[in-house]
């Protein structure tokens, strides 16, 4: 089975909502520092970029999380992969996500990280699909939102595969 690529949102509309996010940001933590966590790997190509747009200081940490698998659903079990290497104890953290699908992992990973005694505690994604909310979670700041279609490219994957595409495209099967 052949896979297509079809481009949902170019380039430069995804660098200049993350520059917009960067600005909000930037506005909403002045005199502060914020600590971004990346939820790997997808995550990872938002947060350079955005961490480049916050005029704020700015320090990062990592956190691999897993409930996808090989497949295009959530499993909707969370397993830890790799956690922070940092205290996020009186941080003012911004967990910082690729995509929010049915919320299930990110309402996991909010409830573990508040515990960890964070100043604050926001959540940044690049892309929000709300109709497949199982979920709530509260999002401070939103990319874009999103229909009900598996999407890759600026760091989201199909089976490892699209993550380096500079656009966010719908994976076709024909």
């Amino acid at each position: 089975m052949a896979e297509h690529i079809r481009v949902i949102l170019t380039e430069k509309e995804v660098n200049a909502r993350i520059q917009a996010i960067g600005d909000e940001i930037s506005r909403d933590y002045a005199g502060k520092k914020v600590h971004l966590v990346c939820v790997l790997k997808g995550g990872s190509f938002f947060m350079c970029e955005l961490a480049k747009r916050i005029t704020v200081p700015v320090s990062i940490d990592f956190m691999s999380v897993s409930s996808y698998g090989k497949d295009t659903k959530s499993s909707g079990v969370v397993k830890i992969v790799k956690d922070l290497d940092e205290s996020l104890k009186d941080k003012d953290v911004i967990v910082v996500e690729d995509i929010i699908d049915s919320g299930q992992t990110l309402s996991y990973l909010l409830e573990l990280l508040g515990k960890r005694g964070p100043k604050s505690l926001a959540l940044c994604t690049l892309l929000d699909k709300p109709s497949r909310r199982v979920v709530n979670v509260n999002v401070d700041y939103t990319g874009f939102e999103i229909p009900d279609e598996f999407v890759v490219g600026y760091g989201l994957d199909y089976n490892q595969k699209y993550r380096n595409l500079p656009y966010i495209g719908v994976v076709e099967f024909n």
